[in-house]
């Protein structure tokens, strides 16, 4: 990755810190392993400002610790705090639908404007549920963030979809490196993109809370195994 070819210092910030961002997603970034700008900056080529800007870029987002003295490192989450973000997560998108689906016969008409981008949340949700029955964590984290950013988009709010969304990254940190040596994690994988869907699209009210309350309980039974003894995961404890 150079900064050549008119790519301006704005730009290559954002490429260094998508590129960064997929390998700490990916679980190729160990937590609590320590690294500086220098050697992210030797590492793409380029110079020392737009990788320290894109480093701190990503502390913002929570998905990064850094050190004054010592550099960055991927942070580490705990069980707890990932039980906590669940949580959370489960608290505002009950709080949404609830809204859209009400009871007074509002979420078809609010549902009918946003029809075009629900065909692309269809296929997002597609490709998520065949990865994650397949158990292929590459596939899935890109196409499971996309669907919930691009299903962010019926609700309407930026400020609550940014914040569902850095939830849904650091959820994601925090469980890779379990599901990466997890010989069921075909049984670890939430795959209920397209029955989400289905239920938004028949603005059916129940359903779509059936199926946001099975996501809530497959992530917090996950919690649970892991409380009482799962090893810690590589890079951990």
């Amino acid at each position: 990755m150079g900064a050549g070819g008119g790519v301006t210092r704005s730009t290559l910030r954002q490429q260094i810190a998508d590129a960064l961002r997929d390998e700490v997603l990916a679980g190729r970034m160990r937590p609590r392993v320590e690294f500086t700008v220098k050697q992210i900056a030797e590492q793409y080529g380029v110079s020392a400002t737009p990788v320290r800007e894109a480093l701190f870029d990503l502390s913002a987002q929570g998905l990064l610790e850094s050190d004054q003295h010592r550099g960055f490192r991927v942070r580490a989450f705990t069980v707890a705090d990932y039980r906590s973000m669940v949580e959370a997560r489960a608290l505002v998108i009950d709080g949404v639908f609830r809204g859209i689906f009400d009871g007074t016969g509002s979420a078809p008409a609010v549902l009918a404007v946003h029809l075009p981008a629900l065909v692309s949340v269809r296929r997002r949700a597609e490709e998520a549920t065949r990865a994650a029955r397949c158990g292929d964590l590459d596939i899935l984290i890109g196409y499971d963030l996309r669907f919930w950013r691009e299903l962010g988009a019926v609700i309407g709010n930026t400020y609550i979809n940014d914040f569902l969304q850095r939830l849904r990254m650091q959820a994601w940190v925090f469980a890779v490196p379990y599901l990466r040596g997890d010989a069921d994690v075909r049984d670890r994988l939430w795959n209920g993109h397209q029955d989400l869907v289905e239920a938004i699209t028949a603005a059916d009210g129940p359903a779509v809370r059936a199926v946001l309350d099975a996501h809530y309980a497959h992530g917090m039974d996950w919690a649970d195994r892991l409380a009482v003894g799962d090893p810690p995961p590589p890079g951990r404890g």
